[in-house]
């Protein structure tokens, strides 16, 4: 391991101006603590567990309508219970801020359907009471699941808001993901209420859902109400305007719910069966976006901005900022259009002072050959983020080249799993080229080799070692917990395995390398293999596949979607277009694979399951010998089509990770 060049120091006015300092001079205050350095403070932060939750609670001011009567039950995961007897609802910690502001901007929307719009805190709350009430006239109560097909504007955020301002729980997925994809997740949750869009603009053209909308509200037999906001067509028969929704002058009336009650259902999707449904509580989602806003500098002086699908945990983590009181400008449309500089002209109108994008958006900004600092005026952003896959040591350089010389850059790591992060920024750090600055706080992460022993310096296992209270409360339906403990304690007893890569430098800082298991992530958008699978083999002429995500730290993700084709059939251009298609019209076009490879059989275990992992390994740049155990196969054979395909592709030549 080298150490990497150091491309931002903070002004000492700068470090001591930053949330981070005022928490660490409110714990010298009110608790008697100090701290050598930050590494100190992260160690105290996972040893001291519960002194360290309720300085969060304290110094953010966290309203419970009941205090908790024990702060942690039991020191173990999965299972830890937080904060037992509180009552509380994330609502409330948002709607707080139409008190204390009224008339200051909450939410700035620009939408490439509907145009520009904003809302002043008044507005945002007077929104939510309505559109709650008419929820509440609906029957929608303590328990009952909302889901919504939405883009990122704020019909998505109100509809949030009002759901579990009534103690009901919400569930999102993004409107151009395929309807089998999105039945997969709704019908496991059985939802009463759907909200959604009938349609967008992409890339100048109107993109028509009132047809798939339709099969997915008849393929949700529990749905009883239909909330449909027309910009493709008219009302279809039987739903309700989304203009309805939002007339009246309800009092906004906030149900108290206990600390573990769940808030959202969100879905990480393994490589086998249905997606995930992930449960989050109120409690636990809110203390960790509090804390995470330490690390991101998020205050209600804050103008913020990450470019972030409905479909991705980003979005929930953009609407939590608006629990800090900070203004969300959110954008809805595609960000190379009309041209790359799009999404920085907004950035420059409205004056951000925090903007953050998936990785992959920078090294496209960068292949661009785009310089927004050269023509626009960028001043007011004083920090970046950067998430969703591996930020290379060249996309730092462009962000301080060509956006900012005086910035800090803060990527993050973390994932759906718990609606935040592992590793991420801290504004009294200095910014190392392709390094996050430090671990998060409460968040006791370690590199693990495959007998549990930490790595410092080495590449491992990402692994949390000490329950956190944004930890899944549960998978909805998970009898036992089974999917639940497969999917995180498969690995090492009693801690959690994430499925990433990870270095731990002697500093305390990290770089991320990728997934370690076979789940797919396209951007920043994860899925399980399965679902590929699923469209792919439905098609008579494929009798097999196997699909791998291949993240190269420094190049961009490759996938290869490898396939068996059916005696006769033949793998021509023809036919890798109906597998797009296929795979288009079921899951997304955020998943096409790009490469389609004929291969003879998949490898498999001796019971059958499709070694994905092993391929990946090798792919990326393995021993053969020892990336799988060929006694354990049902066709050995088979993984030599594999080692020939890697050593003859260009875009895999040379490659290791290490």
């Amino acid at each position: 391991m080298t150490e990497r060049p150091i491309l931002w120091t903070p002004t000492d006015e700068r470090a001591q101006s930053s949330l981070m300092a005022e928490y660490i001079r409110w714990l010298k205050a009110h608790r008697n603590l100090e701290f050598t350095d930050y590494n100190a403070l992260w160690e105290w932060s996972i040893t001291d567990l519960e002194g360290f939750w309720t300085s969060i609670v304290e110094f953010f001011d966290i309203r419970f309508s009941a205090p908790a009567t024990t702060i942690l039950k039991e020191r173990k995961q999965p299972g830890a219970e937080w904060f037992v007897g509180a009552r509380l609802n994330y609502a409330e910690q948002v709607m707080r801020w139409a008190e204390v502001k009224p008339d200051a901007q909450a939410l700035v929307v620009h939408s490439q359907t509907t145009g520009r719009s904003e809302f002043s805190w008044a507005e945002l709350r007077q929104a939510v009471a309505n559109v709650a009430a008419h929820l509440r006239d609906m029957g929608v109560g303590p328990g009952d699941r909302v889901v919504a097909i939405l883009p990122n504007t704020e019909v998505s955020v109100i509809s949030f808001l009002a759901t579990i301002s009534l103690g009901a729980i919400w569930s999102l997925c993004a409107p151009d993901m395929g309807h089998v994809a999105i039945l997969d997740r709704f019908k496991q949750i059985e939802p009463k209420v759907l909200i959604a869009q009938d349609g967008y603009m992409h890339m100048g053209k109107m993109i028509d859902r009132r047809e798939i909308l339709t099969q997915i509200a008849d393929g949700l037999p529990t749905l009883q109400h239909r909330v449909i906001l027309p910009v493709a067509g008219d009302l279809p028969k039987g739903a309700v305007a989304w203009s309805t929704m939002l007339e009246g002058a309800a009092e906004l009336q906030i149900e108290q719910v206990d600390f573990s009650h769940p808030l959202w259902v969100v879905y990480s999707s393994g490589t086998t069966g249905n997606p995930k449904p992930i449960v989050h509580g109120h409690g636990g989602a809110l203390l960790e976006s509090a804390k995470a806003s330490i690390h991101m500098d998020i205050t209600d002086q804050t103008r913020f901005q990450w470019l972030t699908s409905s479909g991705w945990i980003m979005w929930n983590v953009q609407s939590s900022c608006l629990a800090k009181g900070a203004t969300v400008v959110m954008f809805d449309g595609a960000a190379n259009y009309p041209d790359m500089m799009e999404v920085w002209r907004i950035a420059a109108a409205e004056k951000l002072t925090y903007f953050g994008a998936g990785a992959a958006y920078f090294t496209a900004c960068q292949k661009a050959g785009i310089k927004p600092a050269a023509v626009l005026d960028l001043s007011s952003i004083t920090a970046i983020g950067a998430t969703g896959s591996p930020m290379t040591a060249e996309g730092y350089d462009w962000v301080y080249a060509e956006v900012a010389a005086d910035v800090w850059l803060a990527p993050i790591s973390g994932g759906t799993d718990l609606a935040g992060s592992f590793v991420c920024g801290n504004p009294m750090l200095p910014v190392r080229a392709g390094e996050m600055q430090c671990r998060s706080l409460g968040n006791a992460v370690r590199s693990f080799d495959d007998s549990g022993n930490e790595l410092i310096g080495e590449v491992g296992e990402l692994v949390c070692t000490e329950p956190l209270p944004s930890m899944p409360l549960y998978f909805w339906g998970d009898e036992g917990n089974a999917r639940l403990l497969d999917s995180y304690y498969d690995t090492y007893l009693g801690i959690w395995r994430h499925g990433d890569w990870i270095e731990i430098t002697p500093e305390g800082g990290s770089v991320i390398y990728g997934r370690s298991d076979a789940t797919i992530n396209r951007r920043g958008l994860r899925l399980g293999s399965s679902e590929i699978y699923r469209a792919v083999e439905a098609l008579d002429e494929v009798q097999d596949s196997l699909v791998v995500d291949l993240e190269f730290l420094g190049r961009d993700s490759f996938m290869p979607l490898f396939v068996v084709m059916t005696p006769g059939q033949v793998l021509d251009g023809a036919m890798r277009d109906r597998i797009k298609g296929a795979i288009r019209a079921n899951v997304s076009a955020r998943f096409l694979p790009d490469e389609i490879v004929e291969i003879p059989e998949v490898p498999r275990t001796l019971s059958g399951k499709k070694l994905e992992v092993p391929v990946k390994k090798l792919l990326l740049g393995g021993d053969p010998a020892k990336v799988v155990n060929r006694d354990s196969m049902a066709n050995p054979g088979s993984f030599d089509t594999f080692i020939s395909y890697a050593h003859g592709h260009e875009a895999l030549a040379h490659h290791k990770l290490s």
